[in-house]
């Protein structure tokens, strides 16, 4: 029951998947709750996943046109954010912001805290919801996705992209400390480090994966996408490092979508 209302949070918490009323009551909430759902970052991505893959099917399948890909990428894509809330797109944008426009450790940070949008925020956004698009396209046209396995396999990397990306923020957190305004951050409850649980529960997420991975034709591929979400992974933490001396919630949500787009690149590779 326990691991149930963890998980059950942390949908309730990066999605907008409604988890109200009698149920919301059962499930509750405390800091140390919102702690342990750390757990299940990655579980939240098989639910996001499943979601991101399945539009992306069904339209590829029901449209008879050679820019069905494109379509597919691009619902697909909206659909994600309307059910996430654009949580990590929004982490994207004000890191951007803050890296971007400025030098100062201290004055990147009082940016980051700004809700409002600017020029490299705005930019961020565009370059990765288009390059998201456009690799999901990619994968969509790529030889593989004609063949009686291409689409299974185009809507496996979907899937594993959705949940590596989300369990790789959590070794972050391992790796640096939390340097934001501690007492109003949405991710105060991660400030004091992730336990070695959770970061393990993470990874079992993730190798939750591996019996659909079996089933692919090319394993390579799947590899390759890891490698190249891993080392988006270390340019995140060596970036943060260097510029904040830890990380914020924001940095969370834009190593999300920096590792998400890399795994996907990593694919597009493998498959030519």
């Amino acid at each position: 029951m326990r691991f149930i209302r963890h998980f059950l949070l942390a949908v309730q918490f990066f999605t907008r998947i409604p988890v109200t009323g009698r149920l919301a009551s059962w499930v509750g909430f405390s800091p140390a709750m919102l702690r342990s759902s750390a757990a299940h970052f990655a579980g939240v991505g098989w639910l996001v996943g499943v979601v991101a893959a399945g539009v992306y099917a069904l339209l590829a399948l029901q449209i008879s046109s050679v820019f069905a890909p494109a379509v597919a990428a691009f619902v697909s894509t909206v659909a994600t954010v309307l059910l996430t809330g654009a949580f990590h797109e929004d982490g994207l944008a004000d890191t951007a912001d803050g890296l971007g426009g400025s030098v100062s450790r201290e004055r990147a940070l009082d940016i980051m805290k700004d809700s409002r949008v600017g020029a490299y925020g705005a930019i961020a956004l565009v370059l990765a919801l288009g390059t998201k698009v456009a690799l999901l396209a990619a994968l969509g046209s790529s030889p593989s996705a004609g063949t009686v396995w291409g689409m299974p396999l185009v809507c496996l990397v979907i899937l594993a992209a959705h949940v590596v990306s989300r369990a790789c923020p959590m070794v972050l957190v391992r790796w640096l400390p939390h340097v934001g305004d501690t007492a109003a951050s949405k991710s105060k409850p991660l400030a004091d480090q992730i336990t070695s649980g959770a970061l393990l529960s993470n990874g079992l997420w993730c190798l939750a994966l591996l019996p659909l991975l079996w089933l692919a034709t090319q394993p390579w591929v799947f590899v390759a996408a890891c490698a190249a979400s891993l080392a988006a992974l270390v340019y995140m933490a060596r970036l943060l490092a260097r510029r904040l001396q830890g990380f914020t919630g924001d940095c969370l949500g834009a190593t999300q979508q920096v590792c998400e787009l890399a795994f996907y690149l990593g694919a597009v590779v493998m498959l030519g």
